[in-house]
C-alpha cells in the first residue's frame, strides 16, 4: 500500500479473523497490506527501525516492507513517504530497496538522483543485495548538508538510509524533497502483492527510535492495523511480540485483533 491509499485506509480499515485466506487481494493495487502504527508524542526530524527478514518469499511476487513517514510544517501535511526492502523478480536476486513517496496535494515526490543501479530504471527502486535472517538500519531523516544536491527552496532534503548491521555497510539510498520540516507520523508495513495461500513470509520490526531536536526517543508501543476485507486484504495475516520486536507473517493463524496496542521490549 503505498502513501496515498494508507492515508485513505487508516480511518476505516477494519479487519476480522474471517474472510479471504486464498486467491488474490482484489485491492485497487493488487495488494493485501498490514500496518504497525507508531504513537509520536511530539514532531522529530528523524526516525529509525531495525528490519529483519526472517523467512523469505518462496514466489516471484513484489513483497514490500516498509518504514514510512509522514511529513508536515506546523499545522499541514507535505506528503509521505516510504523506505524499505523490497522482495522484486525484477531485480537481481530479487532484491531490491525503495525510496519514494508522495505529496499531500498529489503527485510523486521528486529527489536527487541515487548513486545506486536500477534494474527496472525506477528512480524509486533500487538494486541492493540484502540477504535475510541479516538485520538491516532503516533511517529516514532530515539531511543535515546537502550532501548529494540542494533541494529546490522552501523545501527540505529527506534521506533514506540503509545499514547492514552485521558488517556495518551503510548505503544512502537517496534525498527526497519536501516542503515540510518535521516528521509528524510514522509507520511501518507490509505489503504483499502473492496470494493469500501462497506459502509464508514473515518479518521482524524491532528498536524503533523517533529522533527528535532534545535526544532519541525509544517508541514504546505499535498499533496493529490490517487492511479489511471490503478494501481486499487477506485475513491470514498477522503481528505479533517475540520477545525481540515485532513480527508481521502472511498465510498464518491471525492471533492479534485489530486495533490492538504491542507493548515492545524494554517499553
Amino acid at each position: 500500500m503505498n502513501v496515498r491509499e494508507w492515508w485513505a485506509a487508516r480511518s476505516g480499515a477494519g479487519a476480522g479473523a474471517v474472510g479471504r485466506t486464498s486467491g488474490r487481494p482484489p485491492s485497487a493495487n493488487g495488494a493485501s497490506s498490514f500496518h504497525l502504527g507508531w504513537g509520536l508524542s511530539d514532531p522529530c526530524h528523524g526516525v529509525s527501525v531495525t528490519l529483519e527478514v526472517l523467512e523469505a518469499p518462496r514466489v516471484p511476487r513484489l513483497y514490500f516492507w516498509a518504514l514510512q513517514a509522514d511529513v508536515g510544517s506546523g499545522a499541514a501535511r507535505a506528503g509521505g513517504a516510504h523506505l524499505g526492502l523490497q522482495w522484486h523478480p525484477q531485480h537481481p536476486g530479487s532484491t531490491a530497496v525503495n525510496w519514494g513517496g508522495y505529496r499531500a496535494t498529489g503527485g510523486e515526490l521528486h529527489g536527487s538522483d541515487s548513486s545506486l543501479r536500477s534494474a527496472t530504471g525506477n528512480p524509486n527502486t533500487r538494486d541492493l543485495a540484502w540477504r535475510p535472517g541479516r538485520p538491516y538500519r532503516l533511517t529516514i531523516a532530515a539531511a543535515k548538508s546537502s550532501g548529494i544536491a540542494a533541494p529546490p527552496a522552501g523545501h527540505t532534503a529527506w534521506r533514506g538510509s540503509v545499514q547492514d548491521l552485521t558488517n556495518g555497510d551503510m548505503v544512502v539510498v537517496r534525498d527526497l524533497y519536501m516542503t515540510g520540516d518535521r516528521i509528524v507520523g510514522a509507520t511501518m508495513w507490509s505489503e504483499v502483492f502473492a496470494r493469500c495461500d501462497d506459502p509464508p513470509a514473515a518479518v521482524r520490526w524491532s528498536d524503533p527510535v523517533a529522533h527528535g531536536d532534545t535526544g532519541d526517543r525509544g517508541i514504546e508501543r505499535l498499533s496493529v492495523n490490517y487492511q479489511s476485507h471490503r478494501d481486499g486484504g487477506c485475513a491470514n495475516t498477522s503481528s505479533w511480540l517475540d520477545g525481540v520486536g515485532a513480527v508481521q507473517r502472511t498465510n498464518t493463524e491471525r492471533g492479534t485483533a485489530q486495533g490492538t496496542q504491542l507493548r515492545l521490549p524494554g517499553g
